[in-house]
């Protein structure tokens, strides 16, 4: 099936949470022109492609996702879970950039 005839029928603001400012996602930015968000879990990555691509008007070449289980944690003698959380590296083609991740 297409990418194309694939539509999502959630906003892309609800796919794309917050994007991720670390020094390693500065050195992929750097290097590979490569961008590091933090993503709704159930999103898959064409998903995300698309919301991409429409918040921020550039051409997507690449996106690769990886999901990070929840933290077990301790307050005195009681236990509790961090939430899971999903994180997508999105590449973008060459001469393209997304704005606010200026170094």
């Amino acid at each position: 099936m297409s990418e194309h005839l694939i539509h999502s029928r959630k906003h892309p603001r609800n796919i794309i949470l917050e994007p991720m400012f670390t020094e390693k996602s500065s050195n992929m930015l750097s290097n590979q022109n490569s961008y590091c968000f933090k993503v709704a879990r159930d999103a898959n990555k064409i998903e995300i492609r698309q919301a991409i691509e429409s918040i921020f008007s550039v051409h997507v070449s690449e996106v690769n996702t990886m999901n990070f289980k929840g933290k077990s944690k301790r307050m005195g003698r009681y236990t509790g879970q961090r939430p899971s959380w999903k994180k997508a590296i999105v590449t973008v083609k060459a001469g393209d950039a997304i704005p606010g991740f200026e170094l």
